[in-house]
């Protein structure tokens, strides 16, 4: 492996927090509902962000399958602003530090980016690593939303009730970077919060605001979330709008309720059996594939024909993206 130390660039004036918390946030994977993206806005929004690293994206980029925007104007490319995959400090709204590593996922050099990451933690002393997502799930919106979530040591989630025994899902450099750290004695954790298939590729700032509210709690730091409560709070009511104008809508809400109330029921009785997966390892692994398919051929939130201006994100009742059988 090629010297990791050479995959960044630590600013001179970087700041040295005192054992601080590095929130990893990688876009390009799952992130059903835009629930990463929209938690890293609000962690930036109207907060000095201190630049702490940078990594050399034109050695973990692949520009072809990601291309980046550039402006045209009349007769000529006016700007350009590249991808950027950087570690910045942040304070939250009691003014304590911590650090945020955000931008996409390498495509490339996996191992060498999370030897990277390792290097920076022990550099600058981060005594906890957190990765946030989202996860498509079979839910309903009109249930409490559900959070996976996953450490390096049991103890860091013995307050989290498992929702799955065994999955095996695609790989992501963020999984990835959990798993390593582990292996080297580092403590890291992730937070997957449960986005409702039905609305996994539309913004879903419910999702996000959870997931601050989980990662806040882990690390003893108060995240901003007041932007995200009033955007979620406006969704609701879009989506509730719009569940009232479709009966078959709103048939596809109750009978995941049905199935929701069935799995939360089997839980509080004391464990995930055949009847308390939500959904099963597989159905959860098939459900990563279909979105991430979905995503890379560019599929519309809805089944709407494109002249249609799209819906919040419920698909066509008998469409390819119905929720499975709630009787299953």
């Amino acid at each position: 492996m090629l010297d990791p130390a050479q995959l960044y660039e630590v600013d001179p004036k970087a700041p040295h927090l005192s054992e601080p918390v590095l929130v990893v946030v990688l876009d390009g994977f799952v992130d059903a509902g835009n629930a990463g993206a929209l938690a890293v806005e609000a962690l930036k929004e109207g907060r000095e962000a201190v630049p702490v690293a940078r990594f050399d994206i034109d050695q973990l980029v692949d520009y072809r399958s990601r291309r980046p925007p550039l402006r045209f104007e009349s007769d000529h490319w006016a700007s350009y602003t590249p991808p950027a995959l950087d570690v910045v400090a942040l304070t939250d709204t009691g003014d304590s530090g911590y650090l945020l590593l955000s931008g996409p996922e390498p495509d490339t050099q996996w191992e060498r980016f999370v030897a990277a990451i390792g290097l920076l933690v022990e550099e600058f002393g981060i005594r906890l690593v957190i990765t946030l997502g989202g996860i498509p799930m079979a839910a309903p919106h009109t249930r409490p939303i559900g959070v996976t979530a996953h450490a390096t040591r049991s103890e860091l989630v013995a307050d989290h009730t498992p929702w799955f025994t065994t999955a095996e899902v695609p790989g992501s450099a963020s999984a990835l970077l959990e798993y390593r750290l582990g292996q080297a004695g580092q403590d890291a954790m992730g937070f997957a919060v449960h986005v409702p298939h039905y609305l996994a590729r539309s913004a879903y700032p419910q999702a996000a605001r959870i997931l601050l509210d989980h990662a806040g709690l882990a690390a003893g730091l108060y995240l901003p979330t007041a932007e995200l409560t009033r955007a979620a709070e406006q969704a609701e009511t879009e989506i509730a709008e719009q569940v009232g104008e479709s009966e078959e809508v709103g048939q596809i809400v109750k009978a995941l309720e049905e199935q929701y109330d069935q799995v939360i029921a089997a839980r509080e009785d004391g464990g995930l059996g055949q009847d308390g997966e939500l959904p099963s390892g597989d159905e959860l692994a098939a459900e990563f594939e279909k979105f991430l398919s979905d995503s890379a051929q560019g599929k519309p939130d809805t089944g709407n024909p494109p002249h249609e201006p799209p819906a919040q994100g419920f698909p066509p009742a008998d469409g390819p993206d119905s929720p499975p059988d709630a009787t299953r």
